[in-house]
């Protein structure tokens, strides 16, 4: 049987996010295995040299680069059997997903949705036309339970595959004592409420006065975030920008406890490394976060923009014997299920499902081709 055709849509990794991140890592799973031929498609491919600098221009780079993915989508459409498509919400969905899946329902090729966006139903709420081109692709795939229970609520049938969490890559560090050493490793966009972070390291500072708190990657409010910490007058605040995968571990193992306040999320990937990593996390009690971050199991959860709740936690943490430990253990056992080979079996899984009506049709025609042939009117015997 030939190997089953997907072209993986998704951002690359000059857009630093989520996405690209399991973009990447899901295209190598892919390549592992025999039964799969998988290329990528970059919904941000780069222009050609002369053309470049129109990339560096806003709105006219929007238009470049979407013009460029448009072509490079119809030019090797015919030669996959599935488009596995990535995708966040709102404007974004309807710029490059959306061409994708109706020109793949065009040409009757298989579409997988692979949603990635927490904000799903304010998305649909406020973009029916959304809903209606959801409903012309074969299947859609959330990485969290969560994401499934808000498509129902639109009448749009959903699954859940798991991110994948490279383990290997983390050095698990049992924390039995931690040290009041913080790590928030979101984007500093609204979207995280990394105010509510800073607020929170406030009162902690308050009591051990050589708490530290180190801020990973960068974003629009980094100015303000930084000149909120100036006038707090926080000691031992770090800013240190985007990190490369290659550190992300370092980053972890640097740190003891690990906070995260997002308004809204879906499935963060961050909250699974801290679980390779040993450790401990705060976060809020919103989105997906309850369904892979368990209370009093496997982390602790607070309401959402509650930093005196937060620093109530991370007292908790630092003083309450064993707690750091019994949670971080039972983080560890989580892990199996986002393991590299689990995840991309899953998606194999899938990829064969949709695919097998074709394979059965396809071997039906090649054996009556190669059938004798009989005179009509004449019956077997």
């Amino acid at each position: 049987m030939k190997p089953v055709r997907v072209l993986l849509i998704a951002p690359s990794l000059d857009i630093v996010g989520g996405q690209s991140v399991q973009a990447v890592r899901l295209l190598a799973e892919f390549r592992k295995l025999p039964q799969l031929s998988v290329d990528f498609l970059p919904v941000n491919p780069r222009a050609p040299a002369p053309m470049r600098p129109l990339q560096k221009i806003k709105y006219v780079r929007t238009l470049v680069t979407s013009a460029l993915y448009a072509i490079r989508l119809v030019a090797n459409i015919a030669k996959y059997d599935i488009l596995h498509i990535f995708t966040p919400g709102y404007f974004a969905f309807m710029l490059a997903p959306a061409p994708a899946i109706l020109l793949a329902k065009l040409l009757g090729k298989k579409t997988i949705l692979n949603y990635r966006d927490g904000r799903a139903e304010d998305h649909l709420i406020r973009w029916p036309s959304a809903i209606r081109v959801m409903h012309l692709v074969d299947e859609i795939v959330a990485p969290s339970n969560f994401l499934v229970h808000v498509f129902a609520r639109f009448g749009l049938p959903a699954r859940s595959i798991s991110n994948i969490v490279e383990l290997e890559q983390f050095r698990f560090r049992q924390r039995n004592r931690p040290r009041p050493a913080f790590l928030h490793n979101r984007g500093l966009e609204a979207l995280y409420n990394v105010p509510c972070t800073i607020r929170a390291f406030a009162l902690i500072q308050e009591r051990y006065l050589d708490a530290s708190l180190t801020i990973a990657h960068d974003g629009p409010l980094r100015k303000q975030l930084e000149q909120m910490a100036s006038d707090l007058r926080l000691r031992n605040v770090k800013f240190i920008g985007n990190v490369s995968r290659g550190q992300t571990p370092v980053v972890y193992d640097e740190a003891d406890i690990y906070l995260t306040n997002p308004d809204i999320d879906n499935m963060p990937v961050s909250v699974l490394e801290c679980f390779a990593a040993g450790l401990p996390i705060i976060s809020t009690r919103v989105g997906g976060v309850p369904y892979i971050l368990e209370h009093e199991r496997t982390g602790l959860l607070v309401d959402r923009d509650d930093h005196v709740g937060i620093a109530q936690a991370a007292f908790r943490l630092l003083e309450e014997p064993g707690l750091a430990a019994r949670l971080t253990h039972n983080g560890r056992e989580e892990c199996g299920k986002y393991a590299p080979a689990s995840v991309a079996a899953a998606w194999l899984a899938l990829y064969t499902s949709l695919t097998a009506g074709e394979n059965l049709n396809a071997a039906q025609e090649l054996h009556t081709a190669h059938s004798p042939s009989r005179p009509h009117g004449s019956s077997p015997r």
